[in-house]
């Protein structure tokens, strides 16, 4: 029996006591929850206004000047680039030209010369559809100038044979170490 019913004596029937409207308590206190409600609707405001400004963002930016009621038939083209491609990229001419063209070019530092430095500079590059490097960068130096001129050799180095995935030409993505050996 609920502490808000009260059993007659004569005949055993439950009756339900009627309390007035001002001694009414609530079974839980509301307002603890309401502040933690609020703040719980203000982050989730926070999180999905820029969400949604993005995807407006992204929507304009694939636009291609369509008008807002027509769908775009052609999907936008992403660049890929392959790390590894059923044909390769060659330096033309193969190994032999590429160690005649490192001697050829190849002005050694005289830092590096100074400090006896000698070792491998890793650079990554890009070969894209035409045989161009874009993108060079060191990923693993040695210092003392060899890594600028690691980066130089590999800008001024000839068109290289593109990769080819399909037999067609692709982007492939490249990592070479020059080696630089200071003689004594």
């Amino acid at each position: 029996m609920l502490p808000t019913q009260r059993q007659h004596k004569h005949n055993g029937s439950i009756t339900a006591l009627f309390r007035p409207a001002h001694s009414f308590v609530p079974l839980f206190d509301t307002r603890p929850v309401m502040p933690r409600l609020l703040l719980a609707l203000a982050c989730l405001l926070l999180i999905a206004v820029p969400a949604a400004a993005q995807s407006h963002l992204t929507a304009a930016l694939t636009d291609s000047g369509s008008s807002a009621g027509t769908a775009s038939s052609a999907s936008p083209v992403v660049p890929v680039i392959y790390h590894t491609a059923e044909e390769m990229p060659t330096f033309p001419g193969g190994e032999t030209a590429f160690t005649k063209f490192l001697r050829a070019k190849i002005n050694y530092p005289a830092a590096a010369l100074s400090h006896g430095a000698s070792g491998k500079v890793h650079v990554s590059f890009v070969v894209d559809e035409q045989g161009h490097i874009l993108d060079a960068k060191v990923v693993k130096g040695l210092g003392y100038g060899l890594d600028e001129e690691a980066l130089r050799l590999v800008r001024i180095m000839p068109w290289w044979n593109p990769g080819k995935v399909g037999g067609q030409p692709v982007k492939v993505a490249y990592t070479l170490p020059i080696v630089f050996r200071a003689l004594e």
